[in-house]
């Protein structure tokens, strides 16, 4: 991690927050007290950052200057919100494509998927605030500078998300190997949400509840499971392959 990224002083980590900085997660020293940490307390109350409790050694280990217990991680690109992506993809008479992930923490594997989402057309990404990657610099660099153009919308959960799109006329699949449909047998019709789970527990069962629909890829190996980076182009590219079929349909009309 850069010391870039990082913002450390309980004071600087305070102003960070007012002035609305990207702040992924923050870093506490597990026997932080005193008025300055109450004051950053209060400034955190009613704010979307996950705090850690952490050993002093751990933020050591992050850099040697005066951290004074608190080491806050800024985002490198700025988060967006689905309300304000939705709409505006509607009003461009687009249907909406959207990524969501759910608990995906690997930064190359997020990467990744940004990197396809960018080159597949998809019109956002979308993360949970808590227990989720972040943007950071390996996993723009993975993404080959795709994170810099492919709006990342970091939302309270992905349950809440999958509800917004659904409400906003978006059909959400799953992509899971409980599912009976083999992906290339659905029809992706209008506005589309694939929500791609973390490769070690995959979608959480209440986000898998409220999907639509779930789909699996075929598999015929004895390996468990595809990476999930590319399980996710897959389904992407089966998206866009149906959206070109029906508009090159529609020309021949």
């Amino acid at each position: 991690m850069k010391e870039n990224e990082m913002v450390f002083g309980i004071r600087a980590v305070i102003e960070a927050i007012q002035a609305d900085k990207e702040v992924d997660k923050i870093l506490v020293r597990r026997d932080l007290q005193g008025e300055l940490a109450k004051e950053l307390f209060g400034v955190l109350r009613g704010r979307d950052i996950p705090v850690q409790r952490v050993p002093a050694e751990r933020l050591d280990r992050l850099t040697r200057k005066n951290h004074q217990g608190v080491i806050a991680f800024i985002s490198a690109v700025t988060y967006q919100h689905l309300e304000d992506i939705v709409p505006f993809i509607y009003e461009q008479g687009k249907d909406p494509f959207i990524v969501l992930l759910d608990g995906v923490t690997d930064v190359r594997n997020f990467g990744a998927i940004a990197r396809t989402c960018e080159c597949a057309g998809v019109d956002a990404i979308v993360i949970p605030a808590r227990g989720s990657v972040s943007v950071n610099a390996d996993a723009i660099k993975t993404s080959a500078g795709a994170l810099h153009v492919l709006p990342v919308c970091k939302e309270r959960s992905i349950n809440e998300a999958i509800r917004f799109l659904q409400q906003s006329g978006v059909k959400v699949y799953a992509a899971t190997e409980k599912a009976r449909a083999n992906y290339t047998t659905v029809a992706y019709e209008g506005p589309v949400a694939l929500v791609m789970g973390a490769e070690d527990t995959g979608v959480s069962p209440e986000n898998l509840r409220i999907c639509d629909e779930m789909i699996r890829i075929p598999q015929f190996g004895t390996i468990g499971s595809l990476n999930v980076s590319v399980a996710a182009s897959i389904l992407m590219y089966e998206v866009v392959r149906q959206r070109m079929g029906r508009d090159e349909e529609g020309k021949g009309e």
